[in-house]
């Protein structure tokens, strides 16, 4: 027997700092058809598509649909009945991330103190119970369309049997998709959510910057300013946020004042002028495997000038050997043919690639990331990456 309750919210978990974050929960999409974007993740990015909660679960309201790879946990929620307040948001948005969940030790709590810190609150503490055990979930409102909600788990529910694969939560059931056996066979390698990236109005970013600190105790982890992220046309500036283990990484972007339009006006603009999550940066431990596979399955990533490669090595490999560090050591060949990117700072070097929206819109994207010891974002890509935006912003007449 399933039950859901409002208070008390069950504890679960040490005594601790209400607002440690333990990792991602999950990401919440809202979608127009789940059904069908389930076969989109999977067929595309390889996602094992392993529960739902809907009609035939129970669930009157929304069908949800739980995708997994790794430790990445994605759901896809539908409105089911015309009057869904999530149907307002499609029309306006297109479908996007609603909420980036955090596990922590006591949901109750960590909503508690976010309040008490200047938050708004998205939605009250909830508990869904059975005899397995329960989840409980509080959000708090974040820049525009997006929330955090805050979620602790206990018994079957907990986060290490979610990790393998155990039942979301008491509404969820599993289900038999046809490409699961597919996509065991041909991995993408995607492993959990490396950052999330949100963009905000223009001199709105410092704003967030304070609400992230304030509100969820997080602290500045790097700045980019137009200086760093410019090119002839456009520009932007950037604030990555952490939580307090640097788990948790939250990038912010507002539009900074260029020739013509960059692509954080652009996205705002399809995006009813409202802020919101820009793209997720999934991490791989093989960036070549990964890109190789997500390409032949259709995946339509960035093109980069062929430019790009005339000076990338001779910058990244000096930069690594003057701070005792090896030398690139995946194939240089193969990087190019597949179009990755790669930077290098005193503590390493990374391998990344955009995708192309993942959807008409030109809103949300996708990051395919590798770190090999550089815990930094591209910074010497900027002016290659926008160069590579502006070329498709051009041919959608956005630029």
């Amino acid at each position: 027997m399933t039950t859901a309750t409002t208070s008390p919210a069950p504890t679960g978990g040490p005594a601790t700092d209400p607002l440690q974050l333990i990792d991602v929960d999950h990401v919440r999409f809202y979608v127009g058809n789940a059904k069908q974007a389930a076969f989109f993740y999977a067929q595309t990015f390889g996602f094992q598509v392993i529960q739902l909660a809907d009609l035939t679960t129970g669930s009157r309201e929304t069908a949800r649909y739980l995708l997994t790879q790794g430790n990445i946990r994605f759901v896809l929620e539908t409105p089911l009945n015309p009057d869904n307040p999530i149907n307002d948001e499609l029309r306006r948005f297109g479908d996007g991330v609603k909420d980036v969940a955090f596990n922590v030790h006591d949901a109750e709590k960590a909503y508690e103190r976010a309040i008490a810190n200047g938050g708004e609150s998205a939605y009250e503490p909830r508990t869904v119970s059975d005899e397995h055990g329960s989840v409980t979930t509080a959000g708090v409102k974040s820049y525009g369309r997006a929330i955090h909600s805050f979620v602790s788990r206990t018994g079957g529910y907990d986060l290490l049997h979610i990790r393998k694969g155990a039942a979301f939560g008491p509404e969820f059931k599993p289900i038999d998709f046809a490409l699961n056996e597919y996509n065991l066979k041909n991995p993408c390698g995607l492993k959990y959510v490396d950052h999330c990236v949100g963009n905000v109005e223009e001199g709105r970013m410092n704003h967030w910057v304070d609400w992230y600190e304030n509100v969820l105790e997080f602290s500045m982890f790097k700045h980019f300013d137009d200086n760093d992220i410019s090119t002839e046309y456009s520009a932007l500036m950037s604030k990555v946020m952490a939580s307090g283990n640097q788990l948790i990484k939250m990038p912010i972007n507002e539009p900074a004042e260029g020739k013509k339009k960059s692509q954080i006006l652009e996205y705002l603009e399809w995006h009813s002028m409202t802020p919101g999550v820009q793209h997720l940066a999934l991490r791989t431990n093989d960036e070549l495997s990964s890109v190789a596979e997500l390409r032949r399955r259709g995946v339509d990533f960035l093109t980069l000038p062929d430019t790009y490669y005339e000076a990338v090595w001779n910058r990244v490999n000096t930069t690594l050997v003057e701070h005792g560090h090896q030398p690139v050591k995946e194939d240089h060949e193969r990087i190019r043919d597949l179009g990755i990117l790669v930077d290098a700072d005193d503590e390493g070097y990374l391998l990344q690639l955009f995708t192309k929206p993942l959807q008409d819109r030109p809103t949300l994207f996708f990051e395919i990331i590798s770190r090999r010891g550089s815990q930094s974002f591209g910074k010497g890509n900027f002016k290659a990456l926008f160069e590579a935006l502006e070329i498709e912003q051009e041919r959608r007449g956005n630029l």
